[in-house]
């Protein structure tokens, strides 16, 4: 159970109710917090010209709303904004996303009625899904379409996806005793204005990506050795010189990957000695995609840690507008609404997994072409040359892939249009970036994927697996286990499908 309250959310926390299946509670004290607020608020809004409350909003806010017309006001505002199209979130996210907007409401700063977030609660631990659309916001006044598609299903109309199929709410809601929130002050602005939508897909992206450092660090460490490279590349040594703590926790990754190897080899017992040839047989350095690991991906590291920083204390966020503070006795007007924050770090999460996806497919080039690595055969096909083609096919679909991905990393954050009659007139973009990135996170799996089944390939052409580390031999025997090893042509696309899968499930070594 992951209690939710005075103590700020971790990724981990918020990975264990995603994928691990702990429900959320929520600590007496802080409900007991957004209820003083709630009523705070209640006496507070009492002949006092607020926004959102009884004007209009954005720049329609000149306009004064009369008490009759107030809770009708919010049930417009979310209905005029269900506006959202394209694909549906996958329940992933969605949840991912009611958590960051659970977790800004228990701030206690946004004077909702303490019903909002008790039917959130429901909805998270019963794996009710409300069908939250990927276009729609541009992220200033927050993701405004998206979450009026998680206000209109907790005011008890739109759709769900409950049990794998799309459901009208209010059935739902009746079958598991579900009762719809009310409009008491300003719920339907409360639920709408805010980041949590970009912060929610922003935090599945970050664990998606590390788990892809781990695999490319895992692979980069198996292909090093299946070439038999030296070891110098990936010593402390070498890399202590350099300052940055990504490329150095890369490279004690690597080390750690090839604990007991019999393949990878020691430079002083090869080179350092002395010799008579005059054109050496093997390379005295290998090419950069083997030897420059550590400073490829430890840029991906940094960047992983300061996105994940950050991500994380949106979540902890209030992201609100205006924020009521029942302390002070105050209510402020301000924009933290404003997902700038997400927008740029998922851009430079973005540009960092295409990174990363060129790299496995440069090691991928380098072990299907005979000419760069004269050690395996063409295509590593195992079969008949020229009958038989081996990773051929697979290639052209890893290479594509890696282009989508450098087309995509065009970055979302400096992508503002001004809309909404020019109030919003500088705009962050932050749920196109996010939902952009985990369009890239999920290309550089399927690319990953056809990477790990040509080095168990070429571990099968070598027949060394008695050579391996264990780690690596772990890694062969479990991927195998998915795919054995193919000498004769047949289609390949749901084995990749599998290992992509088998990929996305595991985490091979902890990063950070």
């Amino acid at each position: 159970m992951v209690v939710l309250g005075s103590k700020s959310l971790t990724l981990d926390q918020v990975y264990r109710v995603l994928f691990a299946g702990e429900e959320l509670s929520l600590e007496a004290a802080a409900l007991q917090q957004v209820e003083t607020s709630f009523s705070f608020l209640k006496k507070f809004s009492a002949k006092k010209l607020i926004y959102g409350i009884n004007t209009g909003f954005g720049p329609m806010a000149q306009y004064r709303i009369s008490d009759t017309d107030t809770f009708q006001l919010q049930y417009n505002l979310i209905r005029s904004h269900s506006t959202g199209a394209g694909k549906c979130l996958s329940p992933l996210h969605t949840k991912a996303l009611m958590i960051a907007r659970l977790s800004s409401f228990m701030q206690a700063h946004s004077g909702i009625h303490p019903e909002v977030v008790h039917l959130l609660t429901d909805l998270i631990n019963k794996n009710v899904y409300p069908c939250v659309f990927e276009h729609g916001g541009v992220g200033a006044s927050g993701d405004l379409v998206q979450l009026a598609h998680l206000a209109l299903v907790l005011i008890g109309e739109g759709e769900v996806l409950y049990e794998d199929k799309i459901q009208p709410t209010a059935e739902v809601f009746a079958r598991l005793g579900l009762k719809p929130i009310g409009i008491h002050i300003r719920e339907g602005l409360a639920i709408i204005n805010g980041t949590s939508a970009m912060t929610g897909v922003g935090l599945v992206n970050l664990i998606e990506a590390k788990q892809l450092l781990g695999w490319s660090v895992t692979l980069s460490a198996m292909i090093n050795e299946i070439v038999e490279a030296f070891d110098d590349h990936l010593s402390a040594e070498l890399n202590a010189v350099k300052s940055h703590t990504g490329q150095n926790a890369v490279a004690a990754k690597m080390r750690e990957v090839l604990q007991g190897s019999r393949m990878v080899r020691h430079r002083p017992e090869h080179l350092y000695k002395e010799l008579e040839e005059e054109i050496f047989k093997d390379k005295v350095q290998e090419y950069y995609s083997l030897r420059c690991v550590p400073q490829i991906l430890g840029p991906v590291f940094d960047t992983l840690v300061h996105a994940e920083k950050l991500v994380v204390e949106e979540l902890n966020s209030v992201s609100d507008n205006p924020v009521v503070d029942h302390e002070l006795e105050n209510v402020f007007h301000g924009g933290n609404f404003h997902g700038d924050y997400v927008s740029l770090e998922m851009d430079k999460v973005k540009i960092a997994i295409t990174r990363l996806s060129m790299l496995a497919e440069r090691q991928l080039n380098y072990l299907l072409n005979e000419k760069l690595n004269h050690k395996f055969p063409p295509f590593m096909n195992l079969g008949k040359l020229g009958f038989n083609f081996g990773m051929q096919g697979a290639q052209f679909t890893a290479t594509s892939t890696v282009a989508e991905n450098q087309t995509l990393s065009f970055p979302m954050y400096v992508h503002s249009i001004p809309n909404n009659n020019d109030n919003q007139d500088i705009v962050s973009m932050g749920c196109n970036a996010a939902i952009i990135t985990h369009k890239v996170i999920e290309n550089a799996f399927q690319v990953l994927a056809i990477h790990m089944l040509t080095v168990l390939q070429a571990v099968d052409y070598l027949n060394c697996q008695d050579r391996l580390a264990g780690f690596s031999h772990k890694i062969y025997s479990e991927v195998r286990a998915i795919f054995p090893k193919f000498i004769e042509d047949s289609p390949m696309y749901q084995d990749l499908r599998k290992i992509k899968e088998y990929l996305m499930s595991h985490e091979p070594v902890k990063m950070y």
